[in-house]
């Protein structure tokens, strides 16, 4: 069966291969990792947040087909402005393997996110994203507690049954107004409405809503405030696996039919969410971070390249979803888990410096199918530079 995706292109030119560090900013909050003589400022997962991401850099979209979205069950589809925040790009079905955001509760989410100086009004229903496609049987579906209770006790659906007819309890309601029972809440004001006016919804987790998989993540509220390391599923750190920045070559470089898939680093992300090692192909561009290991030239790092996915696309992607964006992702490699691809995105070669982004995925989960994954192409949103003599965090690919 064939399926036609649309969607945007925007990155085959992420940022000039000569841009310096300071052209990329980025206030990622770091601390100190040291190896022997060597450092390097890693991520401080316990500060970093989805809030605290950099905006991505290039704008696209991704349009799916109404046949394709009964197969999922949601729709992933969306779009996405240069400058706009990630929080409001990635929905939650994208990276739950990576995080397991779907475990969390609004009860669980306030208890480890970090405290924002944003002066924040105390969030109503319409601040909790997934519950405008919630309908009273998909709501009684993921909180059972409710069908017993009076409709007097849950404002919300008192008013979407007063509206229409109704009345006694919940399930009772729901019996003798099937009509009704199948409305969506986004037929009243939420916004009149606090979080405690459905009671228990605060301790209920995320995945047990409906189309729970379409929410951004800054439609949960403060989920972006919660680090990466205090998620369900914390993230890796990467240091298991770190080489020395040896030396920055630049646009003159070309692909070297001797140099193969095993002198890299970098390259696609395959089925299973690992890394697959893609060389340059020969005579094409290749700008690349070349790489020591602490042990001398008998270390598995010593002279492998990281090349640039600014010059340098892969194959990416598994599944329906993979045909996305012709299939292509920058070369790069999963240094923290899957739930981004980190690519190099330039070099300067009189500086000894290179620079890194970050690249998100589109992901769907289809009832009693295999996960399906788009290329990582949403991107790039940047990352911490690494200067020649400097640690790099390489992880384990997975």
């Amino acid at each position: 069966m064939k399926f036609k995706l649309f969607l945007l292109t925007a990155f085959v030119s992420l940022v000039p291969l000569s841009a310096s560090i300071a052209e990329t900013p980025t206030t990622t909050p770091t601390i100190e990792h040291s190896q022997g003589n060597y450092k390097t400022a890693a991520p401080d997962w316990s500060k970093i947040t989805w809030d605290t991401l950099p905006p991505v850099q290039q704008p696209g979209f991704l349009k799916i087909p109404k046949n394709l979205i009964s197969v999922f069950g949601y729709d992933p589809s969306r779009s996405w402005t240069a400058g706009q925040k990630v929080d409001s790009v990635v929905m939650l079905g994208d990276a739950d393997d990576a995080f397991k955001m779907s475990a969390l509760s609004l009860k669980s989410i306030s208890t480890v996110a970090l405290p924002t100086t944003a002066t924040t009004t105390k969030p109503t229903l319409k601040d909790f994203g997934l519950i405008q496609w919630q309908t009273p049987k998909t709501l009684v579906k993921a909180m059972p507690e409710l069908s017993n209770l009076s409709l007097s006790e849950v404002p919300p659906l008192a008013e979407l049954f007063s509206k229409n007819g109704g009345g006694g309890t919940i399930s009772q309601s729901i019996a003798s107004n099937p009509q009704v029972a199948n409305l969506t809440l986004d037929k009243i004001d939420l916004s009149k409405y606090s979080l405690d006016s459905i009671p228990g919804l605060d301790k209920t987790q995320l995945g047990k809503f409906k189309a729970w998989q379409q929410a951004y993540v800054n439609q949960i509220p403060k989920l972006s405030q919660v680090p990466f390391d205090k998620m369900p599923q914390p993230i890796s750190s990467g240091i298991d696996v770190v080489g020395i920045a040896s030396v920055v070559l630049g646009a003159a470089e070309k692909g070297d039919a001797r140099a193969g898939n095993d002198y890299f680093v970098s390259g696609s992300v395959v089925r299973g969410d690992r890394t697959e090692e893609v060389a340059c192909p020969p005579s094409i561009e290749c700008s690349y971070l070349e790489m020591g290991d602490f042990v001398g030239s008998e270390g598995s790092l010593y002279g492998k390249r990281w090349a640039s996915g600014s010059s340098q696309l892969v194959l990416g992607g598994y599944g329906i979803l993979a045909a996305v964006n012709g299939g292509k992702e920058p070369t790069g490699r999963l240094v923290y888990g899957s739930g981004f691809k980190v690519a190099l995105t330039g070099v300067n070669e009189s500086k000894g410096t290179a620079d890194f982004g970050l690249f998100f995925r589109i992901c769907a989960r289809p009832p009693f199918q295999q996960k399906t994954c788009t290329p990582y192409f949403i991107g790039p949103v940047p990352w911490l530079p690494v200067s020649e003599n400097d640690l790099v965090i390489v992880g384990t690919g997975r």
